[in-house]
């Protein structure tokens, strides 16, 4: 029988985890070399290349001295934590991926301290070491001194450390001293992470994450934990309410490569695909049918962010979408909650308005930006934190957040997050930054971001998870600007915009189709101002004395789908097309 090792990469969000596995597939010569190569093979949908980040978890087996690895890639994101946590439950074993300039961020701590709990032997992997001014052997007691920190063991605080720089392809166990491969990791994953083991005994699989094909339906995806799996056979699905269902596994895959590669029968310990099931859900267990016995399910972290979703119906209504109606709206979220596991909606009183909870901005923005571009139009109003009541005290959830700035701009950055209801934990030098954590309500988060880089000239990095719950820390005092608000329909004149410009700043251009309603730009004051934008120069047969002077004319602020959603207030919604971002008021009497 195959030996069998089932490793998870964790690492903080961009510290190089999908690069590593492009040089894991690439040293075990899976892919077919006539082919096209791209990089970062497993972020394969546009969004997650755009943005540079891993939002679902992926898998890929590669073979290595007879031994077969599972090599599971996890996002580094808090807001996605529901992927990560399902995912360490496939596993015998983590590579600890760190940068060796920032050492171990937030994010690190957060998927570290899931794994350790879940008792998995790590391997230390410092990535980066071709960084300028980096620090691979200070890097090297951070992450001790994080393991301690979080209560390993013995056995895990005695683990191998492997250097390199997954970019260059190379790896070693002294990082003064660069090879031309990446064997030493490969061999590091088959001496220090322990065999799966192979239980004998009655079938148990607990399906971890889910697939979807248009051909077969839903895939269930898990780790076989004890017994075998037979194509063919009856099983008992064990539900999440007590009750049990008879259900028959059409065809087996285990991964092989990039790809699966179907079989009969898998063995306990190896990760597998099962087709033909019926209503399962993620943190199910597939059992013998005679006895089944189901495995503990899968706590996920509770939503902490909610928004209202509801139709486009704004005058520029279905013009660019595809899909409109509150039916497409209701179907898209329900199907959505399939999958994602962290998310839920909820419908309101109205037909037409859902209620959808997530982990955070960057969790929502993510299923707002992949609606929009399979051609949904719709509507969502500004994020809003859950108020929970623990004990009779309202509370509200915290987040630990993280700043790295340059020195000369770290008091404007302190000064924001304290405006915010922030309190100021940590403050170090890091190389020729300043390091500073915070513990931050999470709705003092909302539009914090975008603040802080204005006011650091683009210098900061910012990162933040949640913590906790804790008690409600009263409102923010804020100066919040009004909002320039157009109180006619057609094409933006130049003229108009020309007169309007030291009133504020725009958010359209010239000749941009406007309607009534519509949040044209920011007003220096804290009131709204409608303006009329339409209006042109009135032309007479008269002949002026004065000369035209040239217009100077500002290019307008542009705002991300992230950004929108923090800048729109209480009474605004953000009209979301496949091609526009609008924001608009709710409702709107010129």
């Amino acid at each position: 029988m195959q030996s069998i090792r089932n490793i998870a990469i964790i690492a903080h969000v961009d510290h190089g985890k999908t690069t590593l596995v492009d040089k894991i597939i690439d040293q075990a010569k899976i892919l077919d070399d006539r082919k096209e190569r791209t990089d970062l093979l497993l972020d394969n949908n546009d969004l997650e290349r755009e943005r540079g980040i891993t939002i679902l978890s992926k898998n890929v087996s590669v073979n290595y001295k007879g031994v077969k690895i599972n090599v599971i890639d996890t996002p580094g994101h808090a807001d996605f934590g529901g992927e990560v946590e399902r995912v360490l439950k496939m596993a015998d074993g983590v590579l600890l991926l760190v940068d060796a300039f920032e050492g171990p961020m937030p994010q690190t701590r957060f998927v570290l301290g899931k794994a350790l709990e879940l008792g998995l032997i790590p391997i230390v992997v410092v990535n980066k070491v071709d960084k300028e001014n980096c620090t691979p052997d200070l890097v090297h007691e951070k992450v001790f001194d994080l393991m301690f920190a979080l209560d390993a063991t013995e056995e895990q605080l005695d683990f191998t450390t492997i250097y390199g720089s997954a970019k260059n392809g190379w790896m070693s166990t002294d990082w003064q001293d660069p090879k031309d491969n990446i064997l030493d990791l490969l061999d590091a994953v088959i001496e220090s992470i322990p065999e799966a083991p192979y239980r004998e005994g009655s079938p148990q699989m607990q399906i971890t994450s889910l697939d979807f094909s248009a051909f077969t339906g839903r895939i269930a995806i898990g780790r076989v934990f004890r017994g075998d799996l037979q194509e063919g056979k009856d099983y008992m699905l064990c539900k999440a309410d007590g009750s049990t269902k008879k259900v028959r596994i059409k065809e087996l895959h285990v991964f092989e490569g990039m790809g699966k590669a179907k079989t009969d029968k898998v063995r306990s310990g190896d990760i597998c695909a099962v087709t033909g099931l019926e209503g399962f859900e993620i943190g199910d267990t597939i059992a013998d049918i005679d006895n089944p016995e189901a495995l503990p399910r899968i706590e996920v972290d509770q939503p902490t962010m909610s928004m209202l979703f509801t139709i486009n119906n704004s005058p520029f209504f279905g013009k660019e979408g595809k899909f409109v109606t509150s039916r497409h709206l209701r179907d898209r979220l329900f199907k959505e909650m399939e999958k994602n596991l962290a998310l839920r909606v909820d419908t309101t009183d109205s037909e037409d308005k859902f209620n959808v909870f997530g982990r955070g901005v960057l969790h929502l923005s993510v299923l707002i930006e992949t609606m929009r571009r399979e051609g949904y139009e719709l509507q969502v109003g500004r994020p809003q934190v859950i108020i929970k009541d623990i004990d009779g005290v309202k509370s509200e959830p915290y987040e630990t957040l993280s700043i790295d700035v340059p020195e000369d701009v770290a008091s404007k950055a302190i000064n924001l997050v304290s405006l915010r209801k922030g309190d100021l934990l940590v403050m170090e030098p890091k190389g020729d930054l300043q390091h500073l954590e915070f513990t931050i309500p999470s709705r003092g988060l909302i539009g914090l971001r975008n603040k802080i880089l204005t006011a650091t000239a683009g210098t900061a990095i910012i990162n933040h998870r949640f913590s906790e719950y804790g008690p409600y820390k009263g409102d923010f005092s804020e100066d919040i600007k009004g909002a320039i608000v157009s109180s006619a329909a057609g094409k933006a004149t130049a003229y108009a915009i020309d007169r309007l410009q030291d009133r504020g700043r725009f958010f359209i251009d010239i000749n941009e189709e406007i309607y009534i309603g519509q949040v044209v730009g920011e007003n220096n004051k804290d009131s709204d101002m409608g303006v009329n934008l339409i209006k042109g120069k009135q032309l007479t047969n008269m002949r002026k004395s004065g000369t035209d002077d040239a217009m100077k004319i500002a290019p307008k602020t542009d705002f991300s789908l992230e950004e929108c959603m923090e800048y729109i207030k209480v009474d605004e919604y953000l009209e979301v097309t496949p091609e526009n971002l609008r924001m608009r008021k709710i409702s709107f009497r010129p």
